[in-house]
């Protein structure tokens, strides 16, 4: 098979589309064939792997409605200490290469996943069609993909599974990563994107893929300097200085100051991970272009994509077996740890419904109707505008990341979206509720700009959070008689300036690894609060009964009762 590169040097586009992006082509039938076709490849290598007769408890199913009804639902503790200890002989296929994930539990040290060679294989198509779409405007065209990519190296470095991903798209085009991935491994991360950065002013910039708060973060630093900009160390640099001159020559002639877009025409870009939709319109405003949303993960690779209307999602069909639980049937689980929920298939989903996502690796991987944790939202059953005959998601939740008040549930997404609608200017936040208090503690570091009063904070956020709120109980049938009886409130505390970054270097030098070095916005442990209140002197307390909000300053001395 000819690689990616090589089709589009040749001029067979359609060729080109079809290899990378042809299952947006796909029909459900279509889609689902593929699924059970390769299933029944997997289950044959499942089937004689000692790891695999362990996950499946000694079934031994044939179809895959056999497979369904007799292979348990499976966590990463049904592969420990096999995969920790790397024990390839006993997986169902040599793997070509090891990936690790920090993971979020704290049980294991890190996640290792064994991918084989003919997943990586498959990997690296999907991935360089994810590349095609994110610079395209419709099916089949190619105008923006250049010969030879230059790309900012801006994730964690192999064997995080975002490296792992940068080394595997090599296998389908030349790549020149800024900084060198080899020169990467030993930098930190702050060290590799400012490296990164200084390059790519001299060699130019085609793609971005990466946290979308680190292109953030660089497009305001922009707009901090520069009116400090230097330009004499780039006199001996003739490329980096013209770069420089006609950025300049751009926002002068907005009438503004310079942004990452005068400098670079980025081709396109690529971010995952729930900031994607957080940031997307600032991106588009720093950099000048959208960023395209990939769902991915280290057990599972890329799972969905993004095309170029930016909209919902579409499920690629041969990297992973996809099933589906719904809302219901976690809430029996959570009621009965015993108990094996009901799975749906991508063509028995209904728009609109959440589902847990639960996945089987294809290709001789080991990763068996495997429960990540993540809640997905079927948003239609089709894409209109595109005539995708496929399903659309999005990333809804993390299925243990939520604030429960009984009557509500409070996500990192509504609440994040509450606190992004009222334009405070902030650095940083993370939320908390005592069991018996109906109180969302919020925890928020301000940005030096913002001017308000902190009372004003509190109720900007409690009425955005009530409208969502209200969204999520429509759809969830919650009672009115429910949410008239709670007594909601926000208990609102301000970070000295710098929290989150003191917290970082003490994460740092404790030796904490990239995925880390921030705090979880929902939930934190008691270790983690204990170092972000250390010099807190004051919090606001805003309080809901019924149609009444009231606020009062409580000091560190003591507290105030609404």
């Amino acid at each position: 098979m000819l690689r990616a590169s090589e089709l589009l040097r040749q001029g067979k586009n359609e060729e080109l589309w079809q290899m990378c992006c042809g299952y947006l082509k796909l029909d459900i039938k279509e889609f689902m064939d593929i699924q059970e076709r390769l299933l029944l490849e997997q289950l044959e290598l499942l089937n004689n792997s000692p790891l695999g007769k362990k996950i499946m408890q000694g079934a031994n199913p044939r179809t895959v409605a056999e497979f369904r009804e007799l292979a348990p639902l499976t966590t990463y503790a049904d592969y420990y200490p096999e995969l920790e200890q790397k024990k390839e002989d006993i997986l169902p296929v040599k793997p070509g290469l090891w990936a690790h994930s920090s993971g979020r539990s704290g049980e294991y040290p890190c996640k290792w996943v064994p991918i084989t060679p003919e997943y990586v294989q498959e990997l690296s198509v999907a991935l360089y069609g994810i590349g095609m779409l994110s610079c395209s405007d419709n099916w089949g065209d190619t105008s923006h993909i250049p010969k030879k990519i230059k790309i900012l190296y801006s994730v964690a470095p192999s064997p995080y599974i975002s490296g792992t991903f940068a080394d595997v798209l090599r296998i389908q085009t030349p790549l020149t990563y800024m900084p060198a991935i080899e020169e990467s491994e030993n930098l930190t991360f702050e060290e590799r994107i400012r490296l990164g950065f200084t390059q790519s002013v001299s060699k130019g910039l085609d793609y971005f893929f990466g946290l979308s708060l680190v292109l953030v973060s660089v497009g305001e630093k922009f707009l901090q300097s520069s009116d400090k900009i230097d330009l004499r160390p780039y006199l001996k640099k003739p490329a980096a200085l013209w770069r420089m001159l006609k950025g300049k020559l751009k926002s002068r002639l907005a009438r503004r100051a310079l942004l990452p877009k005068d400098l670079w025409s980025l081709r396109g870009i690529i971010g995952s991970g729930l900031d994607s939709w957080v940031y997307k319109n600032r991106i588009e405003e720093l950099w000048g272009r959208k960023p395209l949303d990939l769902y991915s993960c280290t057990e599972g690779g890329v799972i969905a994509t993004q095309a170029w209307d930016y909209d919902g999602m579409t499920f690629i069909p041969n990297l992973n077996f996809l099933e589906f639980i719904p809302e219901e049937e976690i809430i029996k689980l959570e009621m009965d740890s015993s108990y094996q929920p009901k799975t749906l298939l991508l063509d028995e989903v209904k728009a609109g419904e959440c589902y847990e996502l639960v996945f089987t690796n294809f290709h001789g991987g080991v990763m068996t109707r495997y429960r990540i944790g993540d809640l997905i939202k079927i948003e239609s059953l089709r894409n209109e505008k595109l005539g995708i005959e496929l399903p659309q998601m999005s990333f809804e939740r993390r299925v243990d990341d939520i604030i429960d008040f009984v009557a509500v549930k409070i996500t990192e997404k509504n609440l994040w979206q509450a606190i992004e609608q009222t334009s405070i200017a902030y650095e940083d936040w993370v939320a908390y509720k005592i069991p018996g208090e109906p109180l969302l503690h919020l925890l928020i570091e301000a940005d030096d700009t913002y001017r308000g009063s902190e009372s004003e904070i509190v109720v900007s956020i409690q009425e955005k959070l009530e409208n969502l709120i209200d969204n999520y109980q429509n759809t969830s049938r919650v009672t009115e008689d429910w949410r008239n009886m709670l007594e909601f409130g926000i208990d609102l505390t301000l970070l000295p300036r710098g929290t989150f970054d003191s917290y970082k270097e003490q994460m740092q030098v404790e030796g904490a690894d990239i995925a880390h070095l921030k705090p979880p916005h929902l939930n934190p442990s008691e270790k983690i609060l204990s170092i972000l209140l250390k010099d807190v002197e004051e919090t606001i307390i805003v309080s809901k009964s019924r149609a009444q909000v009231k606020t009062d300053t409580v000091s560190k001395d003591g507290k105030i009762t609404v």
